[in-house]
């Protein structure tokens, strides 16, 4: 085969320091926006970018030249970049070191857009916390309560 191809969906959820609610409805569009410009610039596609005030969701055809971690560790480093210079009171911004990395059949994008779509009404009854263990849970991942949320 004189060519390597691939199609690897990743759903990426990942959430601020001490899951701190920093990001404000007056920044939240431009931090999605900034979010999806980084996953282009590594030639990635960015099917859809959101969340709330405490953690974002990213559905991401990755490139086959980036690793999962790699990808993570340009998002969490530029974005938190970003965020630092938006207002002074987000001088300290940072990103919680874990993230999740789920995977996407092809055939289910489109629902883990509107998934993503919906995250401000889907957090009036759920917290990040339960959201990440319904995750977990769906996807058979054994996790220690403390080791998730350090």
């Amino acid at each position: 085969m004189p060519q390597s191809l691939s199609l690897v969906v990743v759903h990426f959820i990942f959430s601020t320091h001490d899951r701190f609610p920093c990001i404000g409805p007056s920044v939240r569009p431009g931090l999605h926006a900034y979010l999806a410009e980084i996953a282009r610039d590594l030639n990635c596609d960015c099917y859809r970018v959101g969340g709330v005030s405490d953690h974002v969701h990213l559905a991401v055809r990755l490139a086959r030249t980036i690793s999962i971690s790699e990808f993570v560790e340009k998002l969490k480093t530029g974005s938190s970049k970003w965020m630092k210079k938006q207002q002074p009171e987000l001088g300290g911004f940072s990103w919680q070191r874990g993230y999740g990395a789920f995977s996407v059949a092809p055939a289910d994008v489109d629902a883990v857009v509107a998934y993503i779509d919906n995250q401000e009404d889907h957090h009036r009854t759920r917290t990040f916390q339960d959201e990440y263990r319904a995750f977990l849970r769906k996807y058979g991942v054994e996790y220690n309560e403390e080791y998730v949320w350090d």
